[in-house]
């Protein structure tokens, strides 16, 4: 079965080159979700507003997707597995992995839903749960396959949505006044600079924390980096800012119904393609959390592919139970709880250095370091501060707040009176 080393360190020889991820990283942010975030923009924004909300709130995050890339890069190892030797312990790993478990198997039932109104709407036939179905079914099954057929789904999908966002923005756009579309107010209800920017921003956080998960399979720290400037660059701004014209064009966040009616037959088969390619990845990385949470709370090995069977049978149902009118609620809830994970990690890895040593050690003989403590005090309390100082304190973009205070106050408590190592009550064996 392809269990993608969900639970051990990549080896060199399962690498592949940077062009191999960077597809796959830049389908996982140019891909619908990123138009579908572009219209709730324009919707309720002016185009300057919302090129300042997507500057503020994913560039920003860029420098977080890079330094958690080259973490997952160094180490070969997922996002779950590497925060027991980057901050949380054995069993606060198992709560990062849970979180993103539940947060993605979310999201993949939110994109599947997308998926199965497309086809409805260019289909008809049975009812959208029928549909919703059928594509949470196929994608489990690309997920099950593991890396490499994740891959060539990429290269075939990538393409095709960038051909059909072209074709889309120029079928569309060209019966309107452009710069009209540019200096027009929105069509919908008014949405703050800052609450455009949490959107992105929640958005934009929880592929970052995950990062690890794809980059273990890059071979350098310069293919991390070049693959995040790419597809935020061009994800975010390119697909970003066409959803927010076509939302001014067509005066509607709905731009299933828009492409639809542009694009017709083609285009929505190439739409509800390139959402399966996002959706891959959010399936991925939740199997990934969920085979280490399983592993450090009950001590038992589930494979990646068990896994993803389970998850992808509980997204398929959340999406047949129709969740994408909470999309924006969802971002938000998501903004707040998942920041200061990657604080953390990063403060810990980069900065406090407590189990770099024995890292540096492991991965010379490709293995992991003995089990880390079960609990690390410091971590639980930075998480508790910084999801809080995202949920309450006016002022600043939530998400950021959150990821700059966890940083700040496990570094500072790593570098003042240290992070407390007690010695672990059991071991979590991560080499059978």
């Amino acid at each position: 079965m392809h269990d993608d080393y969900s639970l051990r360190r990549l080896p060199e020889s399962a690498r592949c080159s940077w062009v191999s991820v960077a597809v796959q990283r830049f389908g996982q942010v140019s891909s619908f979700h990123q138009f579908l975030l572009g219209a709730v923009l324009g919707f309720g924004m002016t185009f300057w507003d919302a090129v300042l909300a997507i500057t503020l709130g994913a560039v920003m995050l860029e420098v977080v997707t890079v330094l958690m890339g080259v973490a997952g890069m160094r180490e070969g190892v997922s996002t779950s597995v590497l925060a027991r030797w980057a901050g949380f312990g054995g069993r606060g790993s198992a709560l990062v992995g849970l979180l993103v478990t539940l947060s993605l198997a979310g999201w993949f039932g939110v994109q599947n839903d997308v998926f199965a109104h497309g086809l409805h709407a260019l289909m008809g036939g049975p009812p959208v749960w029928v549909w919703a179905v059928f594509g949470g079914v196929a994608v489990t099954v690309i997920v099950v396959a593991g890396f490499h057929t994740m891959a060539w789904t990429a290269y075939l999908t990538v393409p095709a949505f960038l051909l059909l966002a072209g074709y889309t923005v120029t079928q569309e756009l060209r019966r309107h006044d452009l710069g009209e579309l540019v200096s027009m107010s929105p069509p919908g209800p008014a949405l703050s600079l800052a609450q455009g920017t949490t959107l992105v921003a929640g958005a934009f956080i929880m592929g970052a924390v995950m990062t690890p998960d794809m980059t273990r399979f890059n071979r350098r720290v310069s293919d991390v980096v070049k693959q995040t400037l790419i597809s935020v660059t061009l994800g975010e701004y390119v697909i970003g800012l066409t959803g927010v014209l076509l939302a001014h064009a067509a005066r509607s966040a709905d731009i299933v119904a828009v492409i639809t009616s542009t694009s017709g037959v083609l285009g929505t088969l190439v739409l509800v393609t390139a959402i399966m390619k996002i959706n891959d990845w959010n399936l991925y990385s939740a199997s990934l959390g969920l085979v280490n949470t399983v592993d450090v709370l009950a001590g038992r090995k589930m494979s990646r592919p068990t896994a993803t069977l389970l998850l992808g049978a509980l997204g398929t149902l959340l999406s047949a139970l129709g969740i994408l009118d909470h999309f924006t609620t969802f971002l938000t809830w998501i903004g707040v709880i998942t920041p200061p994970v990657a604080g953390i990690v990063i403060a810990e890895y980069f900065v406090v250095r407590t189990w770099r040593a024995a890292l540096d050690a492991s991965r010379a003989v490709g293995e992991l370091p003995e089990a880390p403590p079960n609990w690390v005090p410091a971590s639980l309390l930075c998480w508790a501060a910084g999801a809080a100082v995202g949920a309450f304190v006016p002022g600043g973009i939530p998400t950021i707040n959150s990821v700059v205070t966890a940083f700040a106050l496990y570094s500072a408590i790593g570098r003042t009176v240290g992070i407390m190592r007690p010695p672990p009550r059991s071991r979590v064996d991560t080499h059978r």
